[in-house]
């Protein structure tokens, strides 16, 4: 069974992915969606499988992504920025970006 997260850790998630990190979000949702022209990208949700993004096209019309964490499954708040830190490494690598240095 999924492990899902209380609505308290999602939100403190998602807030600081939306805040901070939008051109995240959108390098995550391009590498992990086999949709071209992404223009922009929300994080919606996640659980213990992994996270979910909403991506826009140039044309307007929107997309959902699912991009399973790259350590497995995980049932812990600290697991959430690691595996987030993971996908953000792995779409790097996948589009041929010099990921930035982690903090």
């Amino acid at each position: 069974m999924t492990f899902r997260f209380d609505d308290g850790v999602v939100a403190a998630v998602l807030g600081h992915m939306n805040g901070d990190h939008t051109g995240d979000n959108l390098l995550i949702a391009r590498a992990f969606s086999s949709e071209d022209g992404l223009v922009s990208a929300t994080m919606t949700g996640f659980d213990g499988d992994g996270g979910d993004w909403e991506a826009q096209r140039a044309d307007g019309e929107r997309i959902a992504v699912r991009a399973p964490w790259p350590g497995g499954t995980i049932a812990d708040r600290p697991a959430v920025r690691r595996e987030v830190v993971a996908l953000y490494d792995e779409a790097c690598r996948r589009l041929g970006v010099e990921p930035r240095p982690h903090a």
